[in-house]
């Protein structure tokens, strides 16, 4: 079983340099053109699912079910994030990651993100079933 390699320390990295389409702006949650906390979360998520993607078994991935994040300082369009995650906690399918993201002059963003281990297929049909409900 691939799930017994997902132990606590794995850690994973997004680095991304915010441009236009990461903004408040076009994310609509805000009017200045600044990275946006919902692209913020974007990022952590993609971290998080990229650092237990490997050791999955075929067929399974991760949802996330959870984000408590502080988005602590702005970062204009042309600087770089880096977004790294570290996985804390394993209780079962359930993954806690602690979550950090910093530009090159602040800490922007620390927290948890919670992600769930499920079977990709049963995911989508329970999904997908709700429309014929």
């Amino acid at each position: 079983m691939m799930e017994n390699k997902i132990k606590p320390g794995l850690t994973g990295e997004v680095r991304i340099k915010v441009s236009e389409k990461e903004t408040a702006v076009v994310y609509e949650s805000g009017s200045v053109p600044v990275l946006a906390t919902p692209a913020l979360i974007r990022f952590i998520e993609k971290a998080a699912l990229s650092s237990v993607a490997p050791c999955l078994e075929e067929g399974s991935t991760t949802v996330g079910t959870r984000v408590d994040v502080k988005h602590l300082a702005a970062t204009p369009i042309g600087m770089e994030v880096v977004v790294t995650t570290r996985l804390a906690e394993v209780t079962g399918k359930k993954l806690l990651f602690t979550v950090e993201a910093r530009d090159r002059i602040d800490l922007i963003g620390s927290g948890i993100h919670e992600r769930f281990i499920v079977n990709t297929d049963r995911f989508v049909s329970k999904t997908t079933g709700k429309l014929t409900k």
